[in-house]
């Protein structure tokens, strides 16, 4: 929730900086400051505008959780279908941005609620912050759709309405504290083609994102089209064309010209062609741990030279390794994590681990997951986590979003009416009845015989530290 809630933040800061928004700044305070006959302070009617922008922007993120449910929202992070509508969606947003077409809605809303504004008292208020809305849609549209469907893809109830509540706070807090405090517009930067900048700088960062959609959909249906070499390629090429766009060197029909580069702007294209460059060893295996819950994961890597020591060909990596030789259920259909042997199917993970006596550490994982590719690439590669899952635990990896159909045997109906047709829908089912979740990554450490957890589960933790004192918590309830 707090992760929606800053990046919600974040689209609100870069929302005001739009040319639609920035310009009404010093208009709509100076409506504040003029109305001096009236009874209320110029204070108290921003605050009541900001008030009313928060409002708006939240009722839409709630209306879209009253309109799909909660279930259809958990479903859309692991939907081929919708993610690859999301993905042609977001591209959509970037073309705009970068100045392809601009997404406007119909003139007759904005002249009606323009209208309204003159009724005065809190409802013109309100009405004028619905204006606002409604004008500078074709600059706030992009970003909040992609907050939206970022929000509504985690699968969280109150997503959209919390990703919404960090968008409309940072629209408003300007507006509200330039109301208070009138002189400081003074130093506000003039609007000029900087603003547009601003916008073609954030539809290549909608480019860029877009493509995290497509690779959900490669990943969940096996496809294999769209490997980690392939995404960072694709992210290399976009970020140094960014770097290029802001050192002037590259131009779009709607820019102005740029006599020269401003320090702060040589300072962002510095950082970008810098960041550019780091992703270059990942084509060659680097980890690139930064950004590793973005990429595809490692093993989709077809050309790898980093660490050679630590795979899964190494027979001395793991005990598990050296014991148990068999090809595992399912082992063709999934990417193992760099280093690791886990079994992907939990019945039969279970029988290993009975035989060698042995606890089970379940991971409850999906394709979709940014967590679960962190913790793979950040956590688990630690020296000693990756030793005391590797030597004393037997490792089961249960994707909850695969779209690969069960045997004809296998497909039932649950109790409740669900359909259990695929290996996603048989696994989460296994996560939400008997361990009460839906979130993923979840991590249950298990008793093999009893079935039944030796210590609370838990979700992502990215200190290595406290993660690996989860374990150790574990192995000793199972050793007494």
């Amino acid at each position: 929730m707090w992760a929606i809630f800053w990046a919600g933040l974040a689209g609100g800061f870069a929302a005001l900086l739009m040319p639609c928004i920035f310009p009404m700044l010093p208009l709509t305070v100076s409506y504040f400051t003029k109305s001096g006959n009236r009874k209320s302070s110029p204070v108290g009617r921003a605050a009541v505008y900001g008030i009313s922008i928060i409002a708006i922007y939240v009722v839409m993120g709630l209306l879209l959780t009253v309109i799909f449910g909660a279930d259809v929202l958990n479903s859309l992070s692991t939907n081929g279908i919708f993610n690859f509508g999301f993905f042609l969606l977001i591209v959509a947003f970037a073309a705009s941005f970068l100045g392809a077409f601009e997404i406007t809605l119909p003139s007759g809303w904005v002249n009606k609620m323009d209208q309204n504004v003159d009724k005065g008292g809190l409802a013109g208020l309100f009405f004028m912050a619905a204006t606002l809305a409604l004008v500078s849609f074709s600059c706030t549209g992009p970003i909040i759709g992609t907050l939206l469907v970022q929000a509504a893809t985690t699968g969280a109830l109150l997503g959209p309405a919390i990703g919404m509540l960090g968008f409309a706070l940072a629209l408003a807090i300007p507006f509200v504290l330039f109301a208070m405090f009138p002189s400081w517009l003074q130093s506000l930067p003039k609007s000029g083609g900087w603003l547009n900048s601003v916008k073609v700088t954030l539809g290549f960062l909608e480019l860029a994102l877009s493509f995290k959609f497509l690779s959900n959909v490669d990943l969940a249906y096996h496809w294999h089209w769209f490997d980690r070499e392939i995404f960072l390629v694709l992210w290399i090429v976009i970020f140094a064309l960014m770097g290029f766009y802001l050192l002037g060197k590259l131009k779009f029909s709607h820019d102005s010209g740029l006599k020269f580069i401003s320090v702060p702007r040589l300072f962002l294209a510095i950082t970008v062609l810098a960041f550019s460059m780091y992703m270059v060893p990942g084509l060659w295996g680097a980890p690139l741990k930064s950004i590793s819950a973005f990429l595809p994961p490692q093993a989709t890597q077809d050309f790898d030279l980093s660490n050679p020591g630590m795979n899964t060909n190494n027979q001395n990596s793991s005990s598990n390794n050296i014991t148990d030789t068999q090809p595992h259920k399912y082992a063709d259909l999934f990417d193992k994590p760099r280093g690791f042997n886990p079994y992907f199917d939990y019945d039969e993970g279970l029988a290993y681990a009975k035989k060698v006596h042995k606890p089970v550490m379940i991971d409850f994982t999906g394709h979709a997951c940014v967590n679960c590719r962190k913790m793979e690439a950040n956590v688990w590669p630690d020296k000693q986590v990756y030793q005391r899952i590797t030597q004393d635990y037997v490792l089961i990896q249960l994707y909850v979003d695969d779209k690969t159909d069960l045997g004809k045997a296998e497909q039932t109906t649950t109790p409740e009416g669900r359909k259990i047709q695929t290996i996603g829908n048989k696994w989460s089912y296994l996560q939400t009845s008997k361990f009460i979740s839906n979130s993923q990554p979840f991590y249950v450490l298990l008793d093999p015989d009893k079935q039944e957890p030796l210590v609370a589960p838990q979700g992502a933790d990215y200190d290595p530290t406290s993660y690996l004192k989860y374990l150790n918590s574990g192995l000793k309830v199972f050793q007494k």
